[in-house]
């Protein structure tokens, strides 16, 4: 009897930055499903959530979205300094109880969080594609992270035993020594996000500081306040004591420098400009003493290419990095550095590649390209190709889309532009948008050079050979590095594989988001030596 062959079972589908280029087709139409659910819902008053209560102001904002500023997503509040007071006081009377929480209840709360994310993240995405202008996949890429980043934090905090301790004993005669080593919670942290990631980078270091024992007053940008809200319903219905979890919304110019302001702050983690970020780390040192501020500030990407690359790959990597999300990274590939043997060849791959980038509604998924998120990205994009043009060569794109219905968002083409000479300002200002420079180099030693010759340090990428990609992880100064990765050059770290974070201008820690160092920076250690 012949055996009966067994068929190998389908591996499950895991969404990630890298692996979103080719989803199921279930993905697509549970996805619509979501969207279908969600413009039901638009146009709805949301309140701010404040030590359990939904809290309104006197005064909102509307929420519009850039793929067309007819559609009102929702109404939102206009916190002030009352607001921010009355949350801070809320986290910080829930603190007494959550920071003695034990570890593992939190753990066991915040692993809940993420299932509520994960049953909502059809729900959540569709609206990151119209708050955003996130294409579809990298919208539920974002919200997909959330919930990685949030297990990965509890996963550290089970695997460090809660980063408890034994030390050495004493040698003293006649004497029982105990001496450990503890990590503990700070006391009431705030965590304001940017508009490019408001599931992940909020959820992602709001789950982090909470497993850590600290409670969370959170401010989302406030062009994306209902991805933030959806969240911190997520949060709210696991479970969590009231309190411990705050959302606040409103200008940062003054609903965002009161909780900067305050000593009330333990400690915060700010995501946004080089130019913000530094301000809120001068401002928030002002204080009696040091207070522990994270921050993640930017960057201006460099990929090189050798001349012994495989351009197919490169192509593909620069191409997703450069303009993924419009190039609204931070983890954009803004710069481009080719070896002169192979420059016109890749430079010729990259402008058909462009011609061939879909831009439109990015909720439909044939589109890759959605709108910049606002009136503001959309002026700059057209003061930048203007100025561009002036002094290099537009090779493609460099103008805004009006036609068709257009005009009613913000749509800009994607942007290749060559000749610009290197001491020009914007080889070294970050724009933020689908905008990215390439530059012909005699040898790797220069592209290394210009690649380093900036005050961010984010990420970068290679491609060339096995030893060349050795030399450029020991030569370039960046915090997260890529090599031959056509998912990619300069893009799609994800938890628990490539740990995010940047160097110089672009990071205040050293450690890196998703990775084995970065929950410890939301707690302080205690040395407790006991004699029986």
């Amino acid at each position: 009897m012949a055996k009966k062959k067994i068929k190998p079972k389908r591996k499950s589908f895991v969404l990630t930055y890298a692996t979103m280029f080719d989803p199921p087709e279930e993905l697509h139409n549970l996805f619509d499903r979501g969207l279908a659910k969600v413009k039901n819902e638009m146009g709805q008053e949301h309140a701010m959530l404040i030590g359990g209560e939904e809290v309104r102001s006197r005064e909102k904002f509307e929420d519009r979205s850039p793929i067309n500023t007819d559609w009102m997503l929702g109404t939102f509040q206009k916190g002030t300094a009352s607001h921010a007071k009355r949350a801070l006081t809320a986290a910080r009377k829930a603190s007494v109880t959550w920071s003695r929480t034990p570890w593992q209840e939190r753990v066991r709360l915040l692993r809940s969080v993420a299932k509520r994310i994960d049953k909502r993240i059809y729900e959540i995405a569709a609206v990151i594609s119209l708050e955003v202008g996130k294409n579809r996949l990298e919208a539920l890429a974002d919200i997909a992270e959330t919930s990685a980043l949030i297990r990965y934090a509890c996963d550290q905090m089970e695997s460090n035993n809660g980063f408890w301790v034994q030390m050495g004993v004493d040698p003293l005669k006649g004497y029982k020594v105990r001496n450990r080593s503890l990590l503990r919670p700070y006391g009431v942290w705030v965590v304001i996000s940017p508009f490019n990631f408001p599931a992940a980078l909020t959820g992602g270091p709001v789950g982090a500081t909470l497993v850590a024992g600290n409670t969370v007053v959170m401010k989302p940008a406030t062009d994306t306040p209902w991805t933030v809200r959806l969240l911190a319903e997520c949060f709210r219905d696991a479970g969590l004591p009231e309190g411990v979890i705050n959302y606040v919304t409103g200008p940062g110019s003054t609903l965002g420098d009161k909780l900067i302001n305050n000593l009330e702050v333990d400690g915060i983690t700010f995501t946004g400009s080089h130019e913000v970020g530094m301000k809120v780390y001068r401002t928030f040192a002002q204080g009696p003493y040091p207070r522990p501020t994270i921050l993640e500030m930017g960057g201006k990407n460099p990929s090189i290419v050798s001349r012994h690359a495989d351009l197919d790959r490169a192509a593909a990597g620069i191409i997703r990095s450069a303009f993924g999300l419009q190039g609204q990274k931070c983890s954009a590939n803004s710069r481009i550095y080719i070896e002169q043997p192979v420059y016109k060849k890749l430079v010729s791959m990259l402008v058909d590649r462009i011609e061939e980038i879909t831009i439109g509604d990015p909720t439909d998924r044939a589109i890759f390209n959605g709108p910049v998120i606002n009136q503001g990205a959309y002026g700059n994009f057209q003061q930048f190709t203007k100025e561009l043009s002036r002094v290099g060569t537009v090779l493609a794109g460099g103008d805004v889309i009006t036609a068709n219905g257009y005009g009613k968002g913000f749509f800009c083409q994607p942007t290749l532009v060559a000749d610009v000479p290197l001491d020009h300002r914007l080889w070294k200002h970050e724009m933020f948008l689908p905008i990215t420079m390439v530059h012909p180099v005699n040898n790797l030693k220069q592209a290394m050079e210009l690649a380093n010759d900036r005050q961010y340090g984010l990420t970068a990428g290679f491609y060339g050979t096995k030893e060349e990609t050795e030399w450029f992880f020991d030569e370039i100064a960046a915090g997260v590095t890529y090599a031959n990765r056509p998912q990619g050059a300069t893009t799609g770290a994800w938890p628990g594989f490539q740990p995010f974070g940047g160097w110089k201008g672009s990071g205040s820690s050293g450690k890196n988001a998703g990775g084995l160092y970065y929950l410890q920076l939301y707690m302080h250690e205690q040395s407790q030596t006991r004699i029986f």
